[in-house]
């Protein structure tokens, strides 16, 4: 049936249409927004998840941000203590040359002046961002280093850090830094004996006497010491008798150094004339042993038949800040030096630790990179819109469009045909 009033065939045509130019709508704004969800009503759940994965993104780039400061605070550090690392050794060095006769200490004192005051500068300038890890007194030890982002099951969010401790790298911390701690430095003694050489005389008179001994020092093999009449004269002694305290010392003394053995002091008790030695080293005395004609006993000596190991009594404290070499001995200034050694080793140790914060920060840096990328393409897994298909579907929904306007057309065109037959 044709109708003048209700013309289905357009109204259907129209309808189609209609539906053709919202479908070509929604596919432009696709197109034009690059996104396939852009708003809530688009899909509601990827909408949700994608607005939380940007929004944790965006948080993301501030623990870059903050990883990025952590790990210039760190080289800074790191740096420093190199450079202190290097001071160290200069200072080193020149208590070394002071050991050596005829040096000037007072000149080279003034020289390790200027060396401590360079340590000093190094670790006042070791700051970024105002943070300064070496020159600190802070109560809290604990630098905290924000270096990721997560969401719970849940829903809630956490940070997480990397946390320094920088105990035992700060250079100076009111007595408690590398530079300015007191270190101490173990002094080795071994008693050997008793003698009574004050009121009996030892006569090394026969060629042949001889006493002997070995000495190990840090337990590297053992040199053997040996005592003659040769080592008397050496000595300075007049003639083959020990009459004294002083006389025992210097004969220690040339029998040690004729066998290569150095560091080690020989101190007899002028109360009971007990023989001991003394050194900034552990050692050990074995093999006591005696020969010759005369038969003088090992005990005469101050020696005994037992090996003797030293003990560490401890009696040398001092920082590197505080020394000081003007009037010192050849022996503290070798325990100073034992003292710069040390700090060398508690330096080497602290920057091997920041070494392994600086190589934890950079794979985190390099996770978080790689994770906030994966975000990116999992979300735009989610709401991204192919464009491949969505140009396709323009291209069709466009020829629709045209086939839409072209029937509607037709359908309204039935009407007038009606109008015809009334013409004629």
């Amino acid at each position: 049936m044709t109708s003048i009033i209700t013309n289905v065939a357009a109204m259907t045509a129209l309808q189609t249409l209609q539906n053709t130019n919202s479908m070509l709508e929604e596919t432009q704004n696709r197109i034009s927004t690059g996104y396939r969800v852009s708003e809530a009503k688009d899909n509601a759940a990827y909408w949700s998840i994608a607005t939380t994965m940007r929004s944790d993104n965006e948080a993301m780039s501030a623990v870059v941000d903050s990883l990025g400061i952590g790990a210039a605070t760190v080289d800074t550090s790191y740096t420093a203590l190199s450079s202190a690392k290097d001071v160290l050794s200069e200072i080193k060095a020149k208590l070394t040359t002071a050991t050596s006769d005829g040096v000037d200490r007072a000149k080279v004192q003034a020289e390790i002046d200027a060396l401590q005051e360079q340590l000093q500068t190094i670790s006042d300038s070791a700051s970024f961002s105002g943070q300064n890890w070496l020159s600190n007194t802070d109560a809290s030890t604990d630098k905290q280093i924000i270096s990721s982002l997560s969401r719970g099951t849940d829903g809630t969010l956490s940070v997480g850090a990397i946390t320094v401790d920088i105990t035992n790298i700060r250079m100076y911390s009111d007595g408690a830094g590398l530079m300015d701690n007191t270190i101490d430095i173990d002094q080795f003694e071994g008693a050997l004996g008793t003698t009574t050489v004050e009121t009996t005389a030892i006569d090394f008179a026969a060629t042949d006497d001889k006493i002997s001994f070995s000495v190990s020092q840090n337990g590297e093999a053992a040199r053997t010491v040996e005592i003659t009449q040769a080592t008397l004269e050496d000595a300075g002694l007049s003639g083959t008798v020990i009459r004294s305290d002083a006389d025992m010392k210097a004969v220690y003394e040339q029998a040690l150094s004729d066998a290569g053995i150095e560091g080690i002091e020989v101190v007899i008790d002028t109360a009971t004339h007990a023989v001991s030695f003394k050194s900034l080293d552990s050692f050990t005395v074995t093999n006591a042993a005696t020969g010759g004609t005369t038969g003088i006993a090992i005990a005469d000596m101050g020696l005994v038949a037992t090996d003797t190991t030293a003990s560490a009594t401890g009696l040398f404290s001092t920082s590197v800040e505080d020394i000081d070499i003007s009037a010192a001995t050849s022996d503290q200034i070798k325990a100073y030096i034992k003292v710069v050694d040390e700090a060398l080793s508690q330096v080497t140790t602290a920057a091997a630790s920041l070494g392994a914060v600086q190589n934890r920060i950079d794979m985190q840096q390099e996770f978080v990179a790689a994770l906030m990328d994966t975000i990116d393409t999992g979300v735009g897994t989610l709401v991204d819109a192919d464009m491949t298909e969505e140009s396709t579907r323009l291209k069709a929904l466009q020829t629709q469009q045209q086939l839409g306007v072209q029937a509607l057309s037709i359908a309204n065109s039935s009407s007038q045909a009606i109008m015809q037959l009334f013409q004629g």
